[in-house]
């Protein structure tokens, strides 16, 4: 549930970050965001 608040969190600081985001660059953080947590759930070993 950590790894999922902490991407949770990239998600809403990018979409109040960058509001006017083309919505491609949203699925791509989106993206980036979820191998970013998958890299800290195999660091943390959660």
């Amino acid at each position: 549930m950590k790894i999922y608040s902490i991407w949770l969190i990239g998600v809403i600081l990018w979409n109040f970050g960058f509001p006017n985001a083309i919505p491609i660059a949203d699925v791509i953080a989106a993206i980036l965001l979820s191998f970013f947590s998958i890299g800290l759930k195999k660091y943390f070993k959660f």
